[in-house]
């Protein structure tokens, strides 16, 4: 009976329109951290946690592809990665090069409560997505 449920999963979260917004192989979500702000761990965890949280509601809002793509990665295991660049212009060339891949990116600015000037973008986030449309755009990067 698990087999035959997984079977049914998986031709469930695949579509044509998923597959072209999002691939058809592994997925994962990638956060694009700026070093140069030096935020402390709990901060940067935190700018994270409220990338994946936007990128989540924002996938959800798009249309039945966009949720079933969701629930691939979900299923997937819901791979998230964190990369570092050294500039703000760095991350904002990057999320560019990403919206004209048609990947989901966007970007978080700090609310200035704690270690960051308000308004300070601090992380970058895409996907999740198809793992190679992801590396074609931040695969040249390094882990945090």
């Amino acid at each position: 009976m698990t087999s035959e449920f997984h079977k049914f999963l998986k031709s469930s979260l695949s579509s044509a329109g998923a597959k072209v917004l999002f691939g058809a192989g592994e997925m994962k979500q990638v956060f694009i951290v700026r070093t140069d702000l030096e935020m402390g761990k709990g901060k940067i965890a935190a700018q994270c946690c409220h990338a994946a949280v936007q990128a989540y509601r924002d996938l959800l809002d798009r249309g039945p592809d966009s949720k079933k793509a969701l629930e691939r990665w979900e299923w997937q295991g819901s791979r998230k990665v964190v990369l570092k660049v050294n500039s703000e212009e760095e991350l904002r060339d990057i999320i560019k090069k990403a919206k004209l891949n048609s990947l989901y990116a966007s970007t978080i600015r700090d609310a200035g409560r704690t270690q960051i000037a308000a308004g300070s973008t601090t992380v970058g986030v895409l996907g999740p997505a198809d793992q190679k449309l992801i590396d074609e755009v931040s695969g040249h990067l390094k882990l945090l």
